[in-house]
Parts: structure tokens; C-alpha cells; sequence
């Protein structure tokens, strides 16, 4: 019997991205399986890849989350069929970071020992200035507070600072930033999983600069664990059972282990100080240390390869050893800091990564001419030293890619120049050819007219005034001298108040409260409208506006979302109730499957409401109706079906208080002028919906399609993008 292929995506918690580097990773194991060492990705899950029929990639270029929310009415086949979504860390240049720079690089001879390189992988002297690293560092050798982060690198790359939004609560280690040359290194790993919390610690270890373990200690999870992670963190719940040591216990020793110039040392390190819900002012990242072009990292496990001649994360052992992570990051900041960065550049490790893939897999040298597509021929010269090409990874096992797009879309070099097709042309030959080839790449283009830097100011300025105003309503008429207070108590059952004011202007006073999330003000519209509040009947209602005149099919639709399928939303939940109180309360709900407690971004403290997904629609729709009038500690819930999808949370956040002023004159002044090109982009829009449709009904099942919205980031500004997968064949069982 066939195996069917299962997509499941243990998505990141609330706020977070995908990069480019993690797209990567899921589009290498899909292509290439474990039968030529690719990895299951870190952030989601394919099941039976061997069996998958092909991948096909569609690249809506030049579009961003923002076009499928404005055009979302438009895009019907994306949004119903594709329950997978993630939002999409934006890059300069698209095409380049997920292909790759250059193309067809030749084998060279594999270097014997990755960490001795033979001379013809050492980069010569002349190229060295190139080199991120000798870029960012210079050539000379420095101490060690040359290499540890500053403040605002620490903050742009997510490592929790005092003050910062979000890391209320969080413990110091009390150490200063007197660091000096001399400062004792220390190396740090833990291990996490996944509980309805998000990434809580399971285990730490802290090694000394002679490389002696003075701490690996098991911890347990505050919440309730969803996904031990056994495969990357060796953790079971065999293990935790007996464990009593808590986080607190652990930011006490780490306390009072660490002298006062500590500088700590691992890789992706913030991962680990958010974790452990501690800040630390002197911090070593080797992820960043050892830079890369694009703001790609390589993994600590090819570090220690090519530098230090260390096997570390071997596939026999039940996932990592932190305390052997930490022992190779310390020394890897070690050999850094004793060597210099011209002796680092001079591994040339970007070629050393090319070497071992190329290993990994076959050694069929074969020329690649993929079908619609031709790549550099000039095969006897030198490969470029740039980021390996994802499609060469493909031509070593024999696949054919297929790379389908109009004329310059594609600035990595892949595509023949002389295309130069419409979309419909594009999906004529894809349906031709996709059939033909085990991994497709399809690019799609509403038009160099309709990507202009204005266009996507203006489509941004509507977007947010419309997203504003479906989290606004008006409620009154009130009496003159009504209380305030009950009224905002009233409507702060429905879900958290950004912001409530007095209109003024009519004969009597009414109220405009703008909402957190556009569950509560669809469950304010719904629950209140013509209920009695503060000693008045009252009408409650969203603005009116040429805007809003479809906002109720809007929400219809949001309703029905994939992504929305057995979700509720809860409200009414008092403050002071724990995760665990609400665990607790809602464990008799049958078929729960995970409770999300969302956070404030700019405060980090928990909101008053709650979503709660079921393992099927038919039970969530029971849980409905066990929640109308229940009361928790004394408090009334309210509760609906869900409308905003879960990636959707940070970008509606800061939608909603970004000011929206700058630059706004030159908005309205040109929104007139676009109106009949936003009628004209509408329509092109629902064409291309429809294509991607016809194109997803053509392919075999078992057969990986992932849609990506690459985003933008130019000088004119940065839209983030937005990722859509599925498994043909697996819309009714996966599970994210």
C-alpha cells in the first residue's frame, strides 16, 4: 500500500519569522531526503518524504503578506487550500537567497580532512578582502571584546535586553560590561521543548574556558509539554518524571557562578538567554562570529567539522549534547580570537560547505540543462566563491529542476534571457512540463506596473486603515454623566482595548474603542448591540466606510479559514489567571489539542482572552456551546470562532500602532490616481489565483507545493513575505 506524504508545521510562537536559511532547509530535505544526508527541517515536520512525487515551488513576484491580505477575498483557492502559512523574512535580492548566487560549480577535489583544507580550497590573499569575515572585522588579530556584540546587535538579533519590551520578569546575572581581553569565556547550551507556553529549557550545561563541565542539569518545564523535541534535544518524558529542578533554581546557580566579567559563548546564544529568561551584557554568538554573506549562519555542526576537526551531533546519539555544544562553540570563539580572522577567512569555509555537500551526494558530474532554463557554461574555470546553489545540489543526484518565469524576474543568472512570457504562457508550459520534473520552480508577476515603491505604500496605508477599522467600533448613545468605568468593564469582556475615547460630536455621547484583535470587536458587534450598558440601550457598530462595505463578507470568509479550523476564541479571562489555571479549567473541554495565551508585544504581560484549538471542527463547535455563560473565578466568558490566523499576530500588532503619518500626505494625494489600477490589479489578482489553482489541480498527489510571497525590501522600504504549503493529496489530515 502507497504511503501517503503528511506535512505537519510546529510553526514558531507568536511574532516570529521564517528566514530564508529555514525555507532552504525544508525545500533541500524535500528535494533530497535523508538518502543523501538533508535534515528534516527545524520548524516543521514531512512525513514519508521518500514518497513525495515531486516539489513545486510558485514565486509570486514581487508580492507581499500585505498584497494577500488586501487582494484576500480575491486569492479563494490560496486561502482554502493551503493550511500551512508562516510569515517570511523579507530579502534584498530574492532569487539569490534561496538559489544561490551562482550556478553548475564544479567538484573539486574534497579536501582530505575538513579541517586541514588542502591548498586548493585556501583562498588567495587577493580574494580575502571579499570575505564577510575580513569585511566585518578587518585583518588584523584583536582581543576578545573586539568580537562580542554591542547593544544594538544584541537587539537586532533578539537577545533580551533590560528595559526591552517583553522581558518583564527577566533575571540579570548581575554581571557588568567592564569586560576586558582578559575576561574569563564561558560556554553555554541548553536544550528546549515545546510546551503552551512556547520554547521552555530542559537542559543546560555551562562549561569554564578549559573546556570542564560545571553545570548540566535537567530542568522542568513550567507548562504543559506539546513537543519533547527528543530528536534534537535527546529530552523524553521518561527523563523529566523524577526531575524537581526548576528554571528559577537554574538562573540562581547561573547567578552565582558567573564572576562579575563573565563573557558567555554559544551559538544562536539568544535562543538559549530567552530561554532561560536571564540577560547578560557580554555575549560571544559563534552563528554570527563566523559571518556570512546575506545574513545566513552556518551550523555549529559544520563548524566544528572544518575548524576544529570535531565530529559533534552524530546521528547514532538520542539528539544533542549541550554540554559537547558548548564545549565546541567556546572553542571555536577560542581558535577566532588566538588565530585572527585572516586565518579563519583563509579556511575558506564557504567552500569547504560546498566540498561536504557535494560529497553527501552522488558524484555524477553530469551537465544540468533544465528544461526553459540554461546556466553558465564557463565549467573550467574556478567556481565563484559565493553561496552554494541550491539547484547544484539537485544536478549531483541527477534531477532535472524546471525554472519557469518571465523575462528579468530572475537575477541570479538562471534563466535563459530570451523568455519572455505572460502568465498565461508560463502556466500552459508548467502544466506541460512540471509533470516531467521532480522539483519546479514557477514564477508568477502581476507586472513591472504594479510594483512600483508608491503602489506599495499606498496598498500599505489601506490595508492598515482598513485593518483599524474593522478593530474599531462606535457604541452609544449614552446618557450626559454615564460612568465611563462600566462601559470600559463591559467592553473589556469582549478582549483587550487598545485605546477608548468620547466622540463628542453627536447630540449625545457615544464611545469609539478600538480592539486588540478583531475577534473581540466582531464579539462586541455580536453580544452587544442593543444590550443595556452604563443605563443606556445602545447600538454597536463598526465605522462606516466605502472600505467597509464588504467587511462582513470579509469576516464570513476569515471565519471559514483553514488556518481557523476548530479554533475558538475565549475572552473575559481574568488577569491573574496562570496558563496552568486555564489548563486546568478547560481541561474537561473534549478534544483540546493546544491553548495559546497571547501577550501584549510592547509589554510582554498576558492579554484577557485566550484561543483554544480542538482536534476537529465538530468539537470545537461543542466547546462552543459548553462555554456560553460560563463562568470562570467569578468572571463571565465570552467566547466565538476564531478570524485571525496565527502568523497574522505581530504584523497586526504593529499595523495597528504604527502612526501611519509618515508620508501620509503623499498617500491620499496619489490614492485618487491608483483606483482604477487597484480595480485593474484586483482582477489580475483573481487570474492569478486562478492559475495557481489550475496548476495545484494538475499536480500528482503526494506532491509538495509550497507558494511564497517573497516580500520587498528595498530602500523604499520593507514588507514582510508570507510562505503557503500543503501536500496534494493531504488537505483533510494534516495538522499544524
Amino acid at each position: 500500500q502507497e504511503k501517503l506524504c503528511r506535512l505537519s508545521a510546529a510553526l514558531l510562537g507568536e511574532g516570529s519569522e521564517i528566514s530564508q536559511e529555514q525555507l532552504y532547509e525544508l525545500l533541500r530535505y524535500a528535494a533530497l531526503g535523508k538518502s543523501h544526508s538533508a535534515a528534516q527541517p527545524s520548524w516543521c515536520r514531512i512525513y514519508h518524504q521518500s514518497h513525495l512525487a515531486g516539489v513545486v515551488v510558485v514565486v509570486l513576484h514581487e508580492m507581499s503578506q500585505l498584497h494577500f491580505y488586501r487582494f484576500y477575498l480575491q486569492f479563494k483557492h490560496l486561502r482554502k487550500v493551503f493550511r500551512h502559512r508562516f510569515t517570511l523574512t523579507p530579502s534584498a535580492n530574492f532569487p539569490v537567497s534561496l538559489y544561490g548566487e551562482g550556478a553548475n560549480l564544479k567538484p573539486q577535489n574534497t579536501p582530505q580532512g575538513l579541517a586541514s583544507p588542502s591548498s586548493e580550497c585556501i583562498t588567495k590573499s587577493s580574494d580575502l578582502q571579499c570575505d564577510p569575515i575580513i569585511q566585518r572585522y578587518g585583518d588584523k588579530k584583536q582581543g576578545l571584546t573586539s568580537y562580542t556584540l554591542t547593544l544594538e546587535e544584541q537587539e537586532k538579533n533578539d537577545y533580551p535586553i533590560e528595559g526591552s519590551p517583553g522581558c518583564k520578569g527577566y533575571i540579570s546575572t548581575e554581571c557588568d560590561q567592564q569586560r576586558t581581553d582578559s575576561s574569563p569565556l564561558f560556554g553555554l547550551d541548553c536544550e528546549m521543548c515545546l510546551t503552551a507556553k512556547g520554547n521552555e529549557v530542559t537542559r543546560v550545561s555551562l562549561v569554564d574556558a578549559q573546556g570542564q563541565c560545571l553545570l548540566n542539569e535537567l530542568v522542568k518545564p513550567e507548562s504543559t509539554v506539546v513537543n519533547y523535541r527528543t530528536r534534537f534535544s535527546g529530552i523524553t518524558r521518561k527523563m523529566l518524571l523524577p526531575v524537581k529542578t526548576r528554571l528559577s533554581d537554574i538562573q540562581t546557580r547561573l547567578k552565582k557562578m558567573l564572576p562579575h566579567d563573565a563573557v558567555l559563548v554559544g551559538h544562536s546564544l539568544n535562543s538559549d538567554l530567552q530561554a532561560l529568561e536571564m540577560i547578560h551584557p557580554s555575549v560571544i554568538d559563534t552563528s554570527l562570529l563566523f559571518a556570512r554573506s546575506e545574513g545566513r549562519r552556518f551550523k555549529l555542526k559544520f563548524l566544528a567539522k572544518a575548524v576544529l576537526g570535531k565530529e559533534i551531533q552524530c546521528e547514532q546519539k538520542l539528539g544533542h549534547d549541550p554540554t559537547e555544544d558548548a564545549r565546541a562553540a567556546l572553542e571555536l570563539a577560542q581558535f577566532f580570537i588566538e588565530q585572527g580572522p585572516t586565518k579563519v577567512a583563509e579556511l575558506n569555509l564557504e567552500m569547504l560547505l560546498t566540498a561536504e555537500k557535494l560529497a553527501e551526494v552522488s558524484q555524477n558530474k553530469a551537465v544540468l540543462q533544465p528544461q526553459g532554463c540554461g546556466f553558465q557554461e564557463q565549467l573550467n574555470e574556478p567556481p565563484p566563491l559565493s553561496k552554494p546553489c541550491f539547484l547544484d545540489c539537485l544536478q549531483v543526484t541527477g534531477q532535472k529542476p524546471l525554472l519557469l518565469g518571465r523575462q528579468g524576474l530572475d537575477s541570479s543568472g538562471l534563466c535563459q534571457r530570451n523568455l519572455s512570457t505572460s502568465n498565461k504562457q508560463i502556466l500552459q508550459r508548467a502544466l506541460e512540463d512540471v509533470p516531467l520534473s521532480k522539483f519546479s520552480i514557477i514564477q508568477f508577476s502581476l507586472g513591472p506596473e504594479y510594483i512600483a515603491s508608491h503602489l506599495h505604500a499606498g496598498l500599505h496605508e489601506k490595508v492598515r486603515s482598513k485593518l483599524t477599522d474593522m478593530l474599531t467600533i462606535y457604541a452609544g448613545p449614552f446618557e450626559e454623566n454615564f460612568c465611563m468605568k462600566s462601559v470600559k468593564k463591559e467592553f473589556g469582556r469582549c478582549g483587550p482595548i487598545q485605546s477608548l475615547t468620547v466622540v463628542t460630536e453627536t447630540f449625545q455621547p457615544h464611545v469609539c474603542i478600538q480592539y486588540g484583535v478583531l475577534e473581540a470587536a466582531q464579539l462586541a458587534v455580536e453580544s452587544l448591540n442593543g444590550a443595556e450598558v452604563a443605563g443606556s440601550c445602545i447600538k454597536v457598530q463598526r465605522p462606516v466606510t466605502a472600505a467597509m462595505l464588504d467587511c462582513n463578507v470579509l469576516i464570513k470568509e476569515l471565519e471559514l479559514d483553514v488556518e481557523n479550523e476548530g479554533v475558538i476564541y475565549v475572552a473575559g479571562l481574568k488577569k491573574s489567571l496562570t496558563e496552568r489555571d486555564l489548563q486546568e479549567e478547560f481541561s474537561q473541554l473534549k478534544d483540546l489539542e493546544t491553548l495559546f495565551l497571547p501577550k501584549d508585544l510592547q509589554s510582554g504581560k498576558h492579554r484577557n482572552c485566550c484561543f483554544l484549538k480542538f482536534q476537529n471542527p465538530q468539537s470545537a463547535m461543542d466547546a462552543l456551546e459548553a462555554l456560553n455563560g460560563w463562568t470562570m473565578k467569578g468572571s463571565e466568558l465570552r467566547s466565538r470562532n476564531a478570524l485571525a490566523p496565527g502568523h497574522l499576530w505581530r504584523w497586526i500588532w504593529q499595523t495597528n500602532h504604527s502612526n501611519g503619518k509618515q508620508g501620509k500626505h503623499i498617500f491620499y494625494e496619489k490614492m485618487e490616481q491608483l483606483s482604477d489600477s487597484e480595480q485593474d490589479l484586483r482582477k489580475k489578482v483573481k487570474k492569478l489565483d486562478h492559475h495557481i489553482k489550475k496548476l495545484y489541480r494538475s499536480l500528482q498527489n503526494n506532491t509538495l507545493c509550497v507558494v511564497l510571497f517573497p516580500g520587498v525590501n528595498s530602500t523604499h522600504g520593507s514588507q514582510s513575505g508570507l510562505g503557503l504549503m500543503g501536500i496534494k493529496g493531504d488537505e483533510g489530515r494534516s495538522a499544524c
